[in-house]
């Protein structure tokens, strides 16, 4: 707290101390006691012992003394601080599209304007209007994921962990699963495959090398108390160099000679071709159902661009069995996500994702496009005298996709007086926080990935931070 609005001039710490009022004197100032109309005494009471415990901090430390008024200005400051959500919008100006920690992928207009039909009132969610009985709630995405995955069915669930675990618990759970040992991956936040597997009930049964795993090696394995063959796709690192692994055709004809399921987890699980993009080869899940997996399993907030969910797809007659499993109700699906990721996969069947799902628009972008965003921002900070340049850069996919892949792009790098360290802090201090990169002590922003509805909060940041 400065002395710009709680602060009047020093008198040294002990004078200082001496002079803040009690908490019972400051509740009683009358902009603090107008607060009790709106908000709870606990709320008031709270911000009173916040604003005080900075106004000691100040004396003890400058020997700042604080006025009765100053301190009830800093009191209804932090009401406002408190009343404020934790989670709120940002501008992603990182230039990585799936930011994991920033939400991930931002969803279609149309799939939050779906989630907020049904979250703000009634639906049919397990409600069947033709028989006028109790229905279920997986027949509102069935369809669907038969049609962009070509699968004889699907399911959703909360995340793709959940995914894994509910297919492992179903098909595999007190037998052995075969999988690769250079598969064995560690995702975001410390989980691990091996412990979704212990969790499952599923045996885990490791086969082959690092680097270097053949079918011969999943056959050798494969005893009496096998169940499955599980490939999971290192979607968030890549190995390069002297590798093999086999392929997913190699493991469905060895699990259809030996009697088992193949589960195969793809992370991210895209239905459109990267390379299409200037981007390496992201397996799709079409391709995965073609090969014959039984179960396939991926995200859908991440190359799917949707809320999040865990999406399977595969054989009828494992989905049935995952979907009868008591677990599925522990991570089904909740009705705004059903609805959001619905409209998200409409977007497919009607072939508009690269214009309406934000992750696709956000990759398909062309270089010329995002320049002549960043030249906007550029030419409203020369006006300004602020010191700024487009360069060359390169965004990311982000998100556990296509690990060490980036598209050509064009970033605003702003040179501030100070350091660059500390105008990125005072962009994520803003309204609404801007959080940007850098780069060789410049600040670098890229237009790829912040909406083009912000551009011009992107803009008035800039400047204001070039005023102060």
């Amino acid at each position: 707290m400065g002395a710009g609005r709680g602060g009047v001039s020093g008198e040294g710490p002990v004078a200082a101390l001496r002079s803040l009022p009690s908490v019972d004197r400051l509740l009683a100032h009358p902009d603090v006691a107008a607060l009790a109309d709106s908000h709870t005494r606990p709320v008031v009471l709270e911000a009173a012992r916040r604003a005080l415990a900075a106004a000691r901090e100040a004396a003890r430390t400058h020997g700042q003394a604080h006025s009765l008024e100053g301190l009830a200005a800093s009191l209804a400051d932090e009401v406002r601080r408190a009343e404020r959500p934790s989670l709120r919008p940002i501008i992603n100006g990182t230039g990585v599209i799936i930011q994991t920690n920033l939400g991930r992928a931002p969803i279609s207009e149309e799939a939050a304007g779906a989630m907020s039909a049904v979250a703000t009132g009634y639906s049919n969610l397990e409600y069947d209007l033709e028989a006028g009985e109790r229905g279920s709630r997986t027949v509102h995405l069935e369809g669907l994921l038969r049609r962009v995955s070509g699968a004889e069915a699907g399911l959703a669930v909360n995340n793709n962990a959940s995914a894994l675990l509910l297919a492992l618990a179903a098909l595999a759970r007190g037998r052995e699963v075969v999988i690769a040992r250079g598969q064995l991956v560690e995702i975001g936040g410390g989980f691990r495959v091996p412990d979704v597997m212990l969790q499952s009930g599923a045996r885990l049964v490791e086969v082959g090398t690092t680097n270097r795993t053949y079918v011969r090696d999943y056959a050798d394995a494969i005893g009496p108390e096998t169940a499955a063959l599980l490939r999971v796709h290192a979607s968030n690192f890549r190995v390069v160099g002297f590798t093999h692994e086999a392929s997913l055709d190699d493991l469905t004809r060895l699990a259809g000679e030996r009697g088992l399921v193949v589960l195969d987890d793809l992370g991210s699980g895209s239905l459109l071709d990267t390379a299409a993009f200037g981007l390496a080869h992201e397996p799709m899940v079409g391709e995965s159902v073609d090969a014959g997996a039984d179960v396939v399993c991926f995200s859908g907030d991440k190359l799917l661009g949707g809320p999040q969910a865990g999406v399977l797809v595969g054989k009828k007659e494992a989905i049935d069995r995952l979907k009868r499993h008591p677990l599925a109700r522990a991570v089904r699906l909740d009705k705004a996500s059903i609805a959001g990721l619905e409209a998200t996969l409409h977007h497919y069947v009607r072939g508009e994702a690269t214009r309406a799902v934000p992750v696709w628009r956000m990759i398909a972008l062309g270089v010329d496009q995002i320049a002549a965003r960043a030249e906007g921002w550029r030419g409203a900070l020369a006006a300004a005298g602020v010191k700024a340049e487009v360069v060359a850069s390169e965004s990311a996919v982000g998100g556990g996709s296509l690990p060490g892949e980036t598209l050509p792009t064009r970033a605003l790098a702003v040179s501030p007086d100070d350091s660059a360290e500390a105008l990125a802090r005072r962009l994520r201090r803003a309204d609404p926080p801007l959080v940007a990169r850098i780069e060789r002590d410049r600040v670098l922003i890229d237009p790829r990935t912040v909406l083009p509805e912000w551009d011009g909060a992107v803009r008035d940041h800039l400047l204001e931070f070039a005023r102060s």
